[in-house]
């Protein structure tokens, strides 16, 4: 490689890297407004003298105890969720996989409904019972997408119907739990199916991020297995790349991921299809930063729709899954059309 070659992909890197750090100085805005945003109203000064512990009880317990949870929440919900979609797209060549148009999401519901059906809503060992029956709903489905991949037949149309026919399974399942269950565990089901950020304790948070966590940090290891996978796996298992380990590994942590978010914020819906795909408009397909962009902007994302929620019927908080499916639904019928342009 020459000077003037070395100099423009040094370039190009920083230029990669500077949009990462734009994004998350806006990640960094975005979380400083969803402090001000919400039936209290409190200035920058409140916020400051809070942060600093020099603010009102009141205040206090605002910001502290209702509005940073919140922030917490929707940070690792929306990474967790975004990170999925951005690796499920890679790994079964599908640009409209995410765990909501898979029916990952749907199947994680289900098994968190039963759980709640088993054990009885409220019990101490709920959550860990909770989490652990969202992932084997989650993991099941992926598994059964997993294999629908491998089929010949198989073409991201075929996909995308078959986790529609999935979800609609898992709904109905869940449906069902709903009609023999009491008014206090239907109250309880009813929560996951809305998608709610306000009801996770910063314990829960602490699993949502430890999960995205693991799985980043193992995505980040094969970033660059990532964008051999991207060119075909036949490509990939020319350049030495382990794809019968790989491709389950990952698919395994997205399942992950979406079902601890979904065992205790319930289903918010498109984050993840929407959040890789605009971040692939401003870096590209490279994997090296298309991982840490994706789960930012998810972040921003869910962050920015939960502002929304929090301020368009103030003192009423809308459920923030309702708007990301509003607002998603009509995002993913314009890539459909795209994708089919493109055949």
């Amino acid at each position: 490689m020459g000077r003037s070659e070395e100099r423009t992909y040094r370039s190009y890197i920083l230029r990669k890297w500077l949009i990462i750090a734009a994004m998350l100085l806006a990640l960094a805005a975005v979380s400083f407004l969803s402090l001000l945003a919400g039936s209290s109203s409190l200035t920058f000064a409140d916020i400051f003298h809070s942060l600093t512990g020099q603010g009102s009880r009141e205040q206090g317990i605002i910001i502290w105890n209702i509005r940073m949870p919140r922030i917490a929440a929707a940070i690792a919900v929306g990474a967790a969720l975004s990170l999925s979609g951005c690796i499920m797209q890679c790994v079964l060549h599908n640009p409209l996989a995410s765990s909501s148009t898979l029916g990952v999401s749907q199947g994680a519901s289900f098994g968190a409904a039963l759980a709640l059906i088993s054990i009885g809503a409220g019990t101490t060992a709920a959550p860990w019972l909770v989490t652990a029956s969202a992932f084997a709903g989650g993991i099941a489905t992926t598994i059964a997408m997993l294999v629908l991949s491998r089929l010949r037949i198989s073409t991201p149309s075929s996909m995308i119907l078959a986790g529609v026919a999935i979800s609609s399974m898992f709904s109905g399942a869940t449906t069902l739990i709903q009609y023999s269950a009491d008014d206090t565990m239907v109250a309880s089901i009813v929560y996951w199916t809305f998608g709610n950020l306000g009801r996770a304790s910063w314990s829960e948070i602490a699993m949502i991020a430890s999960a995205s966590l693991l799985s980043f940090s193992f995505f980040m290891l094969n970033r660059w297995n990532y964008n051999a996978i991207g060119s075909g796996r036949h490509t990939a298992k020319s350049l030495g790349v382990n794809t019968g380990f790989l491709i389950p590994m990952s698919l395994a942590l997205c399942a992950l991921m979406t079902s601890v978010a979904v065992a205790f914020t319930g289903c918010i819906s498109f984050i993840g299809l929407i959040a890789p795909h605009a971040v692939r408009k401003l870096v590209g397909n490279d994997f090296r930063f298309l991982i840490p962009g994706s789960a930012i902007a998810g972040a921003i994302l869910l962050l920015a729709s939960d502002i929304a929620c929090r301020t368009a019927a103030a003192p009423i908080v809308l459920p923030v899954g309702a708007l990301t499916s509003f607002i998603g639904a009509p995002i993913f019928l314009c890539l459909i059309l795209r994708e089919r342009r493109k055949a």
